[in-house]
């Protein structure tokens, strides 16, 4: 079975992407929801954040407020580095046991983990999907769906290694800048593919 990664930046589309292999049949993690469960109230995620960040980071009904947290932390490196350190042990761990779980004979399972390259955990998987699109769309997302200023949203693209960068270092490269139709397509054709050379190492 071949471990796979997919990776990209924020708001370039992973999510659809993961969404559309899982309705394919290909078993399929996202990192981004075991870094939520990491960090539920009542783990030592949640303690940890807490003693980190403090009580201003609680909502009224005393939940991590997701948005005040990536205000800090992506205004300031280091409160990044030390949010990572607490969330993504857990998350690779998690990752590890469902590869385990993954029946030998699948050809291929995917792990969606945004800061792939960024941790440099690319050399743990087979080969590598990167999601991309142009920065401008990128940024335009962002501000919709998180209702976030022009400036925030840049923050979050700078604290990621840039784009281009990442297609650059990509086993395969999927483009989002069209329509939900195009990227489809793309997907169906990798999925295809992948398939395929299972079937010719078998």
């Amino acid at each position: 079975m071949k471990r796979i990664a997919l990776t990209g930046g924020i708001a370039t589309g992973k999510s659809h992407v993961l969404a559309r292999l899982r309705e394919a049949g290909v078993p399929a993690v996202d990192a981004d929801v075991l870094a939520r469960e990491a960090v539920a109230s009542g783990t030592a995620g949640f303690q940890a954040v807490v003693s980190r960040f403090g009580n201003g980071v609680l909502a009224a009904d005393g939940t991590l407020d997701r948005r005040r947290l990536g205000s800090l932390v992506f205004g300031d490196e280091r409160a990044r580095r030390d949010l990572e350190s607490i969330v993504h042990p857990s998350v690779r761990a998690a990752i590890a046991a469902f590869f385990a779980a993954v029946p030998a004979d699948t050809p291929f399972a995917v792990a969606d983990i945004p800061l792939l390259y960024e941790t440099g955990r690319e050399k743990d998987f087979d080969a590598v999907i990167v999601v991309a699109c142009d920065r401008q769309t990128q940024i335009a997302r962002i501000i919709a769906r998180d209702r976030l200023s022009h400036e925030e949203a840049e923050q979050r693209v700078a604290a990621q290694l840039p784009i281009a960068k990442k297609r650059e270092r990509a086993d395969y490269v999927i483009d989002s800048s069209g329509t939900h139709g195009d990227t489809d397509r793309q997907v169906a054709e990798l999925i295809a593919t992948l398939r395929q050379q299972s079937d010719e190492a078998s």
